[in-house]
Order: C-alpha cells, then sequence, then structure tokens
C-alpha cells in the first residue's frame, strides 16, 4: 500500500523538484543559484507548491518553472 500524501509529509517530496525547479531558472535568467533559492522560496509558486491541497507537487520541474516564471 503506497503512503497518502498530505500536508503533514508533502515536504519530503518538495526538496528534488524545488532544485531542478530553480536549476531553469539559475540557467534561464543569469541568477545565482542562492538568489534563485531565494526567489523560489520567497514567491506565491512555492506557497502554492507547500500545501497539498493545492496538487501543485504533481508538476514536473519545468512545469514547476513556467508557474514560477509566470507568477513572478
Amino acid at each position: 500500500m503506497r503512503p497518502e500524501v498530505t500536508n503533514k509529509n508533502l515536504h519530503l517530496l518538495l526538496p528534488g523538484k524545488i532544485v531542478a525547479a530553480v536549476e531553469h531558472d539559475v540557467a534561464n535568467s543569469g541568477k545565482s543559484p542562492l538568489d534563485a533559492l531565494r526567489a523560489f522560496y520567497g514567491s506565491q509558486t512555492y506557497a502554492q507548491l507547500e500545501n497539498e491541497e493545492t496538487k501543485l507537487w504533481h508538476y514536473g520541474p519545468v512545469a514547476l518553472y513556467e508557474e514560477f516564471r509566470e507568477k513572478n
């Protein structure tokens, strides 16, 4: 049986997705990795990503990056 993704365990899925989306931002914007990471963590996209109900955690890195670029 697969464990259910909830707000209590969602944090386990996020680091890899965040790093991959930030790598796209660094490659496309010329920001430093630290600046890109800070921008992502301060974004509306991250606020939605950390809420399981939005299901944004289903997105892959490119889709997360595009979502981030559209809203920020």
